[in-house]
């Protein structure tokens, strides 16, 4: 059986893809009985789509596998904490657990600004395991937020 680093690792490549094309480093998979059905980076300025959050894309790929709006026996990796709209989106679409390896204390939805996942209120709460190699995007979301600053102050 893999394990909860062996998926991380299959989202931390998405992330750098996201990275490669100048997105915001985030990845994302979602698992159903051991098979990636969803992986997804962040894809917000490459399609001009402020919903292109990267697990907003896997929920969508694995919706359209299972040809299900329930994601129940699923698990989604994501290498970021969630913002509030894909938190939204898992809770909707009733996925069973998130995994995700740093937090976002800008915009995280699960602990860091918002309770949105398992919040008494909604019908559906999803399982968190946190923290699954968090150095590695850690690592990642900070290059590129320094190569950012970088880039734009040499631009000024």
């Amino acid at each position: 059986m893999k394990n909860h680093e062996h998926y991380m690792r299959e989202a931390l490549k998405e992330a750098v893809k996201a990275f490669e094309n100048d997105e915001v480093p985030v990845g994302a998979i979602i698992v159903h009985e051991g098979e990636i059905i969803g992986k997804a980076h962040n894809q917000i300025k490459t399609l001009k789509d402020p919903t292109a959050h990267a697990e907003m894309i896997a929920i969508t790929q694995a919706a359209n596998f299972l040809q299900s709006e329930r994601l129940t026996d699923c698990a989604m990796y994501s290498t970021l904490e969630p913002c509030s709209m894909c938190a939204g989106a898992m809770v909707l679409s009733r996925i069973e657990s998130l995994i995700y390896a740093a937090k976002d204390p800008k915009t995280g939805a699960h602990q860091s600004v918002f309770k949105i996942l398992n919040n008494k209120k909604l019908n559906h709460k999803v399982k968190v395991k946190k923290g699954i190699l968090e150095k590695e995007a850690s690592s990642l979301i900070k290059e590129f937020f320094t190569t950012k600053r970088k880039t734009s102050s040499l631009n000024n």
